[in-house]
């Protein structure tokens, strides 16, 4: 097992490759995505509140260097490491000129104490010049790429508006690999007409695929959402604890044990979150995922993908 753990956990991946654990500095690359501004629809994804980057994100519209050294401000009172993951997170990050994302990236990544360069995009956003340009940041440092896939059903991301179709995935993962970089992979479960079946298909789909690495993530109902409005409408559902616990167990046993495991479940803003309420409870969720884990018997991999 990993360090006593029952999956492949991104600590233990980090520590076995940089010698410690690292945490993330969020940043913000000024950038939107095609499925906000028009070229491919409007508000983004149903579930998607353009809310930014989260609670240790550097402040928007800022300098780079400037939210690098906010963001280690933020992350200061709890880390005391040397090293640091560079994460460009909120929306498209790949969506823009490529002479911008150039300067940008080559920027942070040349940053003595950044470790890993870590960008968040979506797969029918990485053109050839794109690519180019992940495969000569490779050569300096670690590139991850994460790609939010959230569902391998067609019918789905229609369903969540998410304008793009599957196919895009597995040939970006191709892509990714041959310049390079590493494969991480955004997965969500509890989407509006999805079942066990459907869910296991996805994370299946993922693992043929040949992705490094997993975010499973739990669906929040945030305020100002069209999914918050399908909620209100009684159009969808969420997730109790035990059921998401028994589907997220499922998921793990048939991961192959090389996938690292980057997190787990979620937690979204508590000023805006609708639904699950009882996600908010974190600390307790995770005690009471490795608990299941055990009770279960289940370590990553013991059980083989279905054809």
């Amino acid at each position: 097992m990993w360090d006593g753990r029952r999956y492949h956990c991104l600590d233990y991946e980090l520590k076995k490759r940089f010698g410690e654990k690292m945490y993330k500095l969020s940043l913000d690359g000024g950038m939107t995505c095609p499925n906000r501004d028009g070229s491919l629809g409007y508000g983004g994804c149903i579930f998607c509140s353009g809310e930014g980057s989260g609670d240790f994100a550097a402040q928007m519209n800022t300098d780079i260097r400037r939210q690098l050294l906010q963001a280690k401000a933020i992350l200061g009172k709890k880390y005391g490491g040397s090293r640091y993951i560079a994460y460009f997170q909120s929306y498209t990050n790949t969506y823009a000129p490529v002479s911008y994302l150039e300067k940008l990236f080559t920027e942070v990544i040349q940053q003595e104490d950044i470790a890993v360069l870590d960008i968040a995009t979506r797969p029918d956003c990485l053109g050839r010049d794109v690519l180019e340009l992940i495969r000569s940041l490779t050569a300096v440092k670690p590139v991850w790429v994460e790609l939010g896939l959230q569902t391998s059903d067609d019918r789905t991301a229609a369903l969540i508006h998410r304008c793009y179709p599957t196919a895009l995935y597995s040939q970006a993962v191709s892509n990714l690999h041959q310049a390079g970089a590493e494969v991480i992979t955004h997965m969500i479960i509890g989407l509006p007409g999805e079942n066990r079946n459907t869910i296991l298909q996805t994370a299946d789909y993922i693992a043929s695929c040949g992705s490094d690495g997993i975010k499973l993530q739990l669906l929040h109902v945030l305020r100002g959402t069209v999914l918050a409005q399908m909620y209100e409408r009684g159009e969808c559902s969420v997730l109790t604890e035990d059921d998401y616990i028994s589907l997220l167990c499922d998921i793990i046993a048939r991961l192959p044990p090389e996938i690292v495991i980057h997190r787990l479940t979620g937690d979204g803003n508590k000023d805006t979150l609708i639904a699950p309420l009882w996600s908010c409870r974190k600390g307790a969720v995770l005690n009471h995922i490795h608990h299941a884990l055990r009770l279960r018997g289940i370590i990553q991999g013991c059980a083989p993908l279905e054809s």
